[in-house]
């Protein structure tokens, strides 16, 4: 008997902990950089390439335009994600644009909400990325999981900068014809 009655503080002790971590870190924040050499115009270009995207960002497998023109302000996209053989949409508003400068998106999806910015640094002849990623799940369990999960997708985003990296310094596509 008194192993269960210690068991049973222990589950709910988790449980506290657990539920705990959502309050004490409601957002999860996490930034990623990286130096391309490329100039920021072709950088621009690729990155605004929206038949390019899948060769950097590998989960998603496809992108509606819901609303608005590609990559202005207002535009409504639903994208389309492979997670572990399931298929999860989120759908991405870009919030502000500049051009040559930066990018703002919010994402929303049942589980979570994301606000990222993407800002550019012509530094020479070479283009400096860097992401800004801020995090909220979507009620307590949801916060609690991403208080936990911080350092995965800070490494996921890590690796999609890598992704991009490769495919800006290799790129052979002319985006600028005379």
């Amino acid at each position: 008997m008194k192993f269960l009655k210690y068991f049973l503080y222990f589950i709910l002790l988790i449980t506290i902990l657990f539920f705990g971590m959502g309050f004490v870190k409601p957002e999860v924040t996490y930034e990623s950089e990286i130096t391309v050499e490329k100039p920021i115009e072709e950088v621009w270009a690729i990155v605004s390439d929206q038949s390019r995207v899948t060769e950097w960002l590998k989960e998603i497998k496809r992108m509606d335009l819901k609303t608005g023109k590609v990559n202005t302000v207002g535009a409504v996209t639903n994208i389309y994600m492979d997670q572990n053989g399931e298929e999860m949409m989120m759908q991405e508003t870009i919030t502000a644009r500049k051009k040559h400068e930066y990018i703002a998106m919010s994402f929303t999806m049942d589980f979570m909400n994301m606000d990222y910015e993407m800002i550019f640094t012509e530094k020479g002849d070479k283009t400096h990325i860097q992401t800004k990623s801020k995090t909220k799940g979507n009620g307590l369990f949801a916060r609690s999981i991403l208080a936990f999960m911080t350092s995965s997708m800070k490494n996921q985003e890590d690796i999609n900068m890598e992704n991009l990296k490769n495919l800006i310094n290799k790129n052979q596509k002319n985006y600028f014809p005379e």
